[in-house]
């Protein structure tokens, strides 16, 4: 089959497409025939090698798959070949083939295109997970969310308002701005021409928020302690301008703080096996019915992975990226 290996750390000239073996299916496995998978910025991590490395680590990059079942393990029960499915997969998607735990798997909604299925369960999986359960967004709350105009923040805000919260979020453009309050955002802030303490503070009379989102890191963590009302949560979920800063413990013991950390990759695939339980129980059917949308800024073709690549890291994607294999 064909695929994109990456060649070793380094620039887009690294990922180059090779003919590797097909892989077969284990017992409680799928093969699927890919069609569509999407870009995320732990692929430009793993290129560069900035990444953490674990023992089964892959040549071939991309956590989001969508396509047709070709082979089924022997202990597969919930899917037969031709089946249109779409999942999660800890790497292998930048592949014609590529290997799908049957847990992680999901049904393709009759009225999704691959393309829009692949832009789902990375972004969606992170952002309910850390918005909902872990940082406990409830309805008529506010959350603050950084980095929306991405992949995950498009998927945060979605989810924030379907239950019902206040959404003030930051991004690097006007023109992004506009389409994140066309998509349901209460507050815009401009995060190169403005400061979103002071903007934070003045939009909620001086109370705060109940939950940050972040993906930043350094440059935005005390900024980040300092807008959120006693009790309230900074959900730690990257760190962009660097994973290391200094905190004021006090203000943490004052507003009786929580901060809580999170990384989907890592966690085991029973953990995810719930996380996509929930998910497909609660939220999928809203794709179904129009009430969730895969946000999709752009489809490159399979061959064009480098200039996707490029794309990502100049930062001009709103939602998500997309190859297209077929």
């Amino acid at each position: 089959m064909r695929a994109v290996i990456m060649t070793g750390p380094g620039d887009v000239d690294v990922l180059q497409m090779a003919e590797v073996a097909t892989p077969k299916p284990g017992p409680h496995e799928l093969l699927v025939a890919v069609h569509a998978s999407s870009l995320n910025r732990i692929d430009i991590l793993r290129r560069r090698g900035l990444y953490p490395k674990s023992a089964d680590d892959s040549n071939i990059l991309g956590l989001d798959v969508a396509g047709d079942v070709a082979a089924v393990g022997s202990a597969v029960k919930q899917f037969s070949v031709g089946d249109k499915v779409f999942g999660l997969v800890k790497q292998g998607a930048y592949a014609e083939y590529c290997l799908l735990p049957e847990v992680l798997a999901m049904p393709i909604p009759e009225n999704l295109a691959y393309t829009e299925a692949a832009a789902i369960p990375e972004v969606f999986f992170t952002a309910e997970e850390t918005v909902l359960q872990l940082g406990q967004l409830q309805a008529g709350q506010t959350l603050l969310l950084h980095a929306a105009g991405s992949g995950v923040g498009v998927a945060a805000l979605q989810l924030a308002k379907a239950i019902g919260a206040k959404v003030i979020f930051t991004a690097g453009s006007d023109a992004k701005i506009a389409k994140l309050l066309a998509l349901g955002g209460d507050v815009g802030i401009n995060y190169r021409t403005q400061d979103f303490a002071e903007l934070v503070l003045q939009a909620t009379n001086n109370i705060g928020v109940d939950v940050v989102e972040d993906f930043i890191g350094k440059d935005y963590f005390a900024r980040n302690l300092a807008v959120l009302k006693p009790g309230g949560c900074l959900v730690q979920v990257a760190f962009m301008s660097g994973a290391t800063t200094e905190i004021d413990l006090r203000l943490v013991l004052q507003k009786r703080l929580h901060i809580i950390g999170s990384v989907l990759r890592s966690r085991d695939l029973a953990d995810k096996a719930v996380i996509k339980q929930r998910f497909a129980k609660t939220w999928l059917p809203l794709f179904g019915s129009g009430k969730l949308h895969a946000v999709i800024d752009k489809v490159f073709a399979f061959a064009e992975v480098q200039a996707a690549h490029q794309y990502m890291e100049a930062n001009l994607n709103f939602g998500k990226i997309i190859l297209q294999h077929k």
